[in-house]
């Protein structure tokens, strides 16, 4: 088969993100430097994470179908999004999609569920658990009753994110999520791994997993592991 003509070449993941201005740090899902390969951003103009998070993420549908168009034509063969709860719209979009897609971190769940130690559960961190519905679950192949603590909405990281903060004090967004993870923890001793719900969480991630002693799976470890899938080492070369 001939390959497809397109302007951009050497590019494997696609990335999605909504339409926003606050400041992403290394490890984000939005900065480049997370990725240990080239990575092609299509931002979606006018979806906010309100609009996804908070109304009807399939009144953006056509919005979606165009930016994963966009990427594949880019050459792009697989392709993700900067935000968890479009876990809702993973069917739809999968539908359409010609090439892999990852709607969310949530997807790891069914898995983590199988690989746990026995009386273990994964624990989810998420930034908005009032707005995260029985649809999201079942998106990402996962059941109900995961153990979940959210972010506080006047802590630092969402307040943030809210009022698109140019400049960020990672330490203190570091303490809003360490906060947030030992209250989960406490509350539910059983749990034996972490999903991290929100994008905007991996730069936090390894200080997390050292804190307390447990697996932290994200949308980083989600997205590595399908271009591992895509682009397998050479190990007899």
């Amino acid at each position: 088969m001939r390959p497809a003509r397109c302007t951009i070449h050497g590019t494997i993941i696609g990335i999605i993100v909504l339409d926003t201005s606050f400041r992403r740090l290394p490890g984000d899902i939005g900065h480049a430097g997370t990725w240990p390969f080239p990575v092609q951003f299509r931002v979606v103009r006018g979806v906010r994470p309100r609009d996804v998070i908070e109304g009807d993420p399939r009144h953006a549908l056509d919005a979606f179908r165009e930016a994963i168009d966009d990427l594949v034509a880019l050459g792009c063969t697989a392709i993700t999004t900067s935000c968890g709860f479009l876990a809702a719209l993973q069917d739809e979009l999968t539908l359409h999609s010609s090439v892999p897609f990852l709607s969310s971190a949530l997807l790891q769940i069914p898995m983590i569920e199988r690989i746990l130690p026995a009386g273990r559960k994964p624990g989810l961190i998420v930034s908005d658990a009032n707005s995260l519905t029985e649809r999201h679950f079942r998106g990402a192949g996962a059941s109900l009753g995961i153990p979940m603590s959210a972010l506080p909405a006047d802590g630092p990281l969402l307040r943030n994110m809210r009022e698109q903060a140019i400049e960020v004090d990672a330490a203190l967004q570091e303490t809003d999520v360490m906060t947030t993870v030992a209250h989960l923890v406490t509350r539910h001793p059983e749990v034996g791994a972490l999903v991290f719900e929100c994008a905007n969480l991996p730069p936090y991630s390894a200080a997390v997993s050292q804190r307390f002693g447990l697996p932290v799976f994200d949308i980083v470890t989600l997205v590595r592991w399908l271009h591992l899938s895509l682009a397998p080492p050479g190990y007899l070369k």
